[in-house]
């Protein structure tokens, strides 16, 4: 999840846009001490239901990801989950949840539906919108096909750090987030990269969204080799998209 809000500076490089990132623990099996975006995987409670669903339904999201009805819906509510589990933003309607919800959800108790049903919310489908897949190379031994979705924290809301699987989350703009690379101090993955490349592009969280809206939603399937004594990664059919990651992979 691109998680995106608005913190106006002044100056030549006066973009009010910033974004979430956290830096995983390092002993993680993946990714681990590298800055990512928060997110996780699709949980086998991740299934949509429709009295709870308002925004665009799960046929268009299907469209937009190229992937079945079923799948781009599971999709979606992971991304609404995983960003509540992490970074305890909801991205729902005005109201409130159990205090316990955020708990009940990591400890797999409840699923994202019991939740919103108890609490009389909607999943607000309408406040995310798709931006991109990449798919793990394949001589990755851990390999994913992982969607990238962005949305603004609602209004009142705030993100908070209080997760396990990172050691410090905290708002960015996007170009320091990638100066800090280029000087060492972060460690970004290609996808992350190229995500915070493409959305530093935009003045404010309603451009990155508007974006989003009407973007094709492309599929990179990177692979890795070696240039000479690098290793890169190289997205075919798309020669822009190389990235030296020396012995990170």
């Amino acid at each position: 999840m691109v998680l995106l809000r608005d913190a106006p500076r002044p100056g030549p490089r006066g973009t009010a846009l910033q974004v979430f990132l956290q830096r995983r623990v390092a002993g993680m099996a993946f990714a681990g001490g590298m800055t990512v975006f928060p997110g996780g995987s699709v949980d086998t409670g991740d299934r949509v239901d429709p009295d709870l669903w308002q925004g665009p339904g799960v046929d268009w999201w299907a469209r937009r990801f190229g992937c079945g009805p079923e799948e781009a819906g599971a999709l979606v509510v992971a991304a609404v989950r995983e960003t509540f589990e992490e970074c305890g933003v909801l991205l729902t309607g005005p109201g409130v949840v159990d205090p316990q919800a955020r708990d009940d959800l990591l400890a797999r108790r409840r699923t994202l539906g019991d939740v919103l049903e108890a609490a009389g919310l909607p999943l607000r489908a309408d406040l995310l919108a798709p931006w991109v897949r990449w798919v793990t190379p394949e001589a990755e031994p851990r390999r994913y096909d992982t969607a990238f979705l962005v949305a603004a924290v609602p209004e009142g809301q705030e993100a908070d750090a209080r997760t396990t699987e990172a050691v410090e989350a905290t708002w960015w703009y996007p170009a320091e987030a990638l100066d800090g690379a280029r000087r060492g101090e972060l460690r970004l993955m290609p996808p992350t990269q190229h995500t915070l490349e493409e959305i530093a592009e935009h003045p404010d969280a309603a451009a990155v969204v508007a974006a989003a809206e009407s973007r094709v939603v492309q599929v990179h399937r990177p692979v890795i080799h070696r240039d000479g004594r690098r290793v890169v990664v190289t997205v075919p059919g798309d020669p822009a998209l190389q990235f030296d990651v020396g012995g990170l992979l």
